[in-house]
This record gives structure tokens, sequence and C-alpha cells, in this order.
């Protein structure tokens, strides 16, 4: 699933290093979006490599676990043969729920940078900060707010259009 080609040039600073990833993750929401998803798209990245990515896929996948982040901690686990992820760094466009947050502690990712802070269920620190929990074993250091703005304008023009659509769907049933 993933392009495991793509690595991030050497000469680039760790901010720089953060958006040419999290582009990489907005066109991964891209395709969630085109087959109805929410939007998110997520990555994993090793020694500046990409490992693995995933997109939002629970609808289609009839499965309430296959957040775009599982999706991509799945195939990292299968790409390097080992659960543990240590030292990797995972991108998303969304700030992480729950589930998907102490998954990444679990799998002891180190770093975790996000686009949009999540106000009703993100886990990185908004809602609850499960990434950074005194009473877990791991801690992920997190950055959330990289491409802000273009991950939460992603989001709410899909709720945008679904509300839309929608709302003339209603309106064509009562004509």
């Amino acid at each position: 699933m993933s392009d495991s080609s793509i690595v991030c040039p050497e000469n680039l600073t760790q901010e720089q290093q953060d958006l040419f990833w999290m582009n990489r993750a907005q066109e991964l929401a891209i395709k969630a979006e085109e087959i109805g998803e929410v939007p998110v798209g997520a990555l994993i990245v090793l020694d500046r490599q990409l490992i693995a990515e995933g997109y939002n896929q629970p609808i289609s996948q009839h499965d309430p676990t296959a957040h775009a982040e599982v999706i991509a901690l799945r195939a990292a686990g299968e790409k390097i043969g080992n659960y543990r992820l240590l030292e990797t760094t995972l991108y998303v466009t969304l700030e992480p729920c729950p589930m998907c947050a102490s998954a990444m502690v679990h799998a002891r990712v180190k770093r975790l940078v996000f686009g949009a802070f999540d106000q009703k269920t993100g886990a990185a620190g908004t809602v609850f900060d499960i990434t950074r929990s005194e009473k877990l074993n791991h801690k992920v250091d997190v950055l959330g707010g990289v491409k802000e703005q273009q991950c939460r304008e992603q989001l709410s023009a899909f709720f945008r259009q679904r509300r839309e659509f929608h709302k003339q769907n209603k309106r064509n049933k009562e004509s």
C-alpha cells in the first residue's frame, strides 16, 4: 500500500520534513474522501523513509478500527517485522482519537505529528492526553497544528458537502 521509495531529502530542517510528510498525509486523506470516508490520512516514517501509510476506511471495510492511523500502524509492523515501532514518526491530518492514540503508545511510536486539532475526541492533548499520560509506560512526543488550517479546511469542506447532500436528499424526498 505504501510507496516506500519516498524518502525525505537530507538537507531539510525538522520543520520542513514535517511539512513534506504532512503534504503526503493530505494526499492520502483525499483518497479517503474519494471513497466516501472522512478525509484523514496517516503515514509512518523511519529514518526519513516512508514505511507505511493509510487512510480512513471504517465504512468501506465495515471495520470500526480501520482508522488511517491503525491501518498505517499495521502496515508498518508488517514492513519491519515487529509490532514495536521504535524510532518512528507517525504523521496524520487529524489529531488521533483515544483508540489510535492508545495504539501508538502500545506500538512505542516515538513521535506524532498531526494537522487539525479534534475538539470532540482528540487524544493527543485536546480532550484527552493518552499520548503523554503519566499512567502509561510509554510517552509519545507530540507536535500538533502542522498545516492545521489546510487540514481543518479539508475536513470542514467534506462535512459541508455531506450536510448539503443530506439536505438535498431530504428536499427530493419531500417533493
